[in-house]
């Protein structure tokens, strides 16, 4: 009797809905919430785990199951699941991947089962209410200390503002909408809860680094709602402070982002639909690491730098928390001129890693080595990525202005 549940089991997972994780897509989940009635990943279930309240977790293969387990998987299954659980999801919250860090599965899964914010869209005022202040921790820029500074999120003025101290009238960095992005790092940055924010000062990448501090701790914010980014607005009363897990913030900090990045392009591109915007919404790089460059003259030196391929953007660091890159390339496409080659050029001389890579751009050719194979073939990969791709009519703006660093 116990092979045979476990064989019904595993048909169940033939049915089109669940070959891949509820949670995070990823192919062929090997265990089972049998309270949520759901098919989910070995990863998203260690998660499954911690909310024992609302989900209790089973291996398809190797638990024992019972006939009333049987029978309560047979009738939900995944597609049941989202049906109930995702059917308010806004279009601009972040939906992870197998491949995105544990925080930003660990909160979509929380806040869809335990939190139920996607049943009750009230529950989302936090990230979807058009204005959002608090505390965060960023880096500085020049002593790499991490100091509590505040943060103001505005759709209406379409802005992200922080400030050096509580009682500052002026912020000291305006982050406009239109040209922010966000992603989590958490590794580069050294914190679980690490977040790379990136907006254009002077057509050229600026950097911060926020995490929001571990454990429960008191935070009130104002929310008001806005439609749109039209200036009239509604108000919606004024929260009690409430105890907030730090982890919890920081991924309503970058959802709170992207819903204002979301209705700043409703605005600016009123035709397209929600599936061409969410793209857009925020990205993470194609690659990053180490490299060794060389100068435009390509007869000094070659220096290692942390490179960083953002879009259409190459750029690279003395340090991989600097503030502002040392320079950044433009790479276009194949049809504007631009090519990736294996190697180096006949005659380079001044490199210490031993796998060349030459991008060719209209104007002069970059030498790039890298210190493994495997790192060259990533790199021409991402670089060939962005050069068989045609040119957006914006992204001809953007090669027009392009400065480069030497």
């Amino acid at each position: 009797m116990a092979k045979e549940r476990r064989r019904a089991v595993l048909e169940l997972l033939q049915r089109p809905g669940n070959a891949r994780c509820a949670d995070c897509g990823a192919p062929d989940p090997d265990w089972a919430s049998y309270t949520l009635g759901v098919f989910i990943c070995l990863s998203c279930s260690g998660i499954h785990r911690n909310i024992p309240q609302v989900s209790k977790v089973k291996s398809v293969r190797l638990d024992a199951w019972d006939e009333a387990q049987v029978e309560f998987l047979a009738s939900h299954g995944n597609d049941a699941a989202r049906a109930r659980f995702e059917s308010k999801v806004p279009s601009f919250y972040y939906r992870p991947t197998p491949s995105d860090c544990q925080l930003l599965r660990e909160q979509w899964i929380r806040a869809k089962y335990e939190r139920q914010e996607f049943i009750y869209p009230e529950k989302q005022e936090p990230y979807s209410a058009g204005y959002r202040e608090g505390f965060l921790w960023k880096r500085g820029r020049d002593n790499g200390q991490f100091l509590s500074r505040k943060f103001v999120l505005t759709e209406r003025e379409g802005a992200l503002k922080y400030f050096n101290r509580n009682d500052a009238k002026e912020p000291k960095a305006v982050m406009k909408i239109e040209h922010l992005n966000a992603t989590f790092q958490p590794a580069k940055i050294g914190h679980p809860h690490g977040l790379q924010v990136t907006y254009l000062k002077d057509n050229s990448t600026r950097n911060i680094f926020i995490y929001h501090e571990d454990g429960k701790t008191s935070m009130s914010y104002k929310i008001r709602i806005f439609i749109k980014i039209a200036p009239s607005e509604r108000k919606a009363g004024w929260p009690r402070p409430q105890q907030c897990q730090g982890h919890r913030e920081i991924v309503d900090w970058f959802n709170a982002l992207r819903a204002a990045r979301f209705h700043y392009l409703q605005v600016a591109f009123p035709g397209a639909s929600d599936a061409d915007l969410v793209p857009k919404l925020s990205r993470n790089y194609l690659k990053e690491g180490y490299m060794e460059k060389t100068g435009p003259k390509q007869t000094e030196g070659f220096r290692k730098r942390w490179f960083t391929m953002d879009d259409r953007r190459l750029m690279y660091f003395k340090d991989p928390l600097d503030a502002f890159a040392r320079g950044e390339v433009f790479i276009g496409s194949k049809e504007s001129g631009y090519t990736v080659l294996h190697g180096f050029p006949p005659s380079t001389q001044g490199h210490h890693w031993p796998h060349g890579i030459t991008i060719v751009t209209p104007d002069r050719k970059f030498l790039f080595a890298c210190e493994t194979e495997s790192d060259q073939r990533e790199w021409v990969a991402a670089f060939q990525k962005a050069v068989d791709r045609p040119m957006l009519p914006q992204e001809y703006a953007v090669e027009a202005h392009f400065k480069h660093k030497p």
